[in-house]
């Protein structure tokens, strides 16, 4: 665990996770899907460039959304398809399409938890269920928001068996994108509970969800390890973009309960 700010007179009661790449890790891979995508879609716009420049094109503001709903990267490709001279359409046909492909690719995972073939902590960031049981046990009020849309991210939380740590706390991406953000969940928390912004922490391998509980004054913490293998060290531009956007910690997965649990609440 990296330290970056130390905190006295912790009184957290409520911690947000985001979901992907933070809890589950179903939808790992999803870069790889939309990335492409994106990258096919502008080689075909009347000024488009190289697959291989689109594709950098693409890669970088996909990295600079990433923690977003995905309608965002949605919009900003119908941006850069209009800017190449192509028409302009509805980000949600760009959506639309991108989730077909995406359920493509982690059906066998989805399929594998449906049928019990498949250990769901196996799918999960490494010792993500055993935070959430020890958070549990503290009584902390635990809440899960997500840029992915809603009836994916109740169905995944369902597959994984961790829904029930978070008591109907489910936010996911509705079709209007003002509904449900992360930092309208957030202001929901602390208006329904009378808390304070110092009472709430959040994990996190976004900047989104980081830069909006930092804005409340709660404590932020990244994980920064890894998604395709999380056990095998830092990933170097998660690290540094967390930080930047105000992590107070990062981790590189969520092995380590007891420095967590420490930095949260002392000893």
């Amino acid at each position: 665990m990296i330290i970056i700010n130390r905190y006295e007179n912790k009184d957290i009661r409520s911690v947000l996770f985001d979901f992907d790449g933070t809890i589950s890790l179903i939808r790992q891979g999803w870069q790889n899907v939309m990335i492409p995508y994106f990258a096919e879609v502008l080689t075909k716009t009347p000024k488009g460039g190289t697959y291989e420049e689109e594709y950098r094109c693409a890669r970088e503001f996909v990295e600079l959304t990433t923690g977003k709903q995905t309608i965002y990267q949605c919009m900003q490709l119908n941006d850069e398809v209009v800017k190449r001279g192509g028409e302009s359409v509805d980000p949600y046909q760009y959506k639309e399409e991108y989730n077909r492909r995406l359920m493509l690719h982690i059906r066998h995972r989805r399929e594998a938890l449906q049928k019990g073939e498949a250990d769901a902590d196996q799918m999960m960031v490494p010792g993500a269920r055993r935070l959430l049981e020890h958070l549990t046990e503290r009584k902390i009020i635990l809440y899960l928001a997500s840029g992915t849309d809603h009836e994916y991210v109740l169905e995944e939380a369902s597959l994984l068996k961790v829904d029930s740590y978070f008591k109907g706390n489910i936010f996911g991406a509705k079709r209007d994108p003002r509904l449900n953000s992360k930092a309208g969940v957030i202001r929901s928390i602390l208006q329904d509970h009378g808390l304070s912004g110092s009472s709430i922490a959040c994990f996190g391998d976004g900047y989104v969800e980081i830069e909006n509980v930092k804005e409340v004054g709660g404590i932020a913490i990244g994980i920064a390890g890894y998604e395709e293998n999380p056990c095998t060290g830092w990933d170097e531009w998660k690290k540094n973009r967390l930080t930047k956007a105000g992590a107070d910690a990062l981790v590189k997965d969520l092995t380590d309960i007891d420095s967590v649990l420490e930095y949260l609440f002392g000893g």
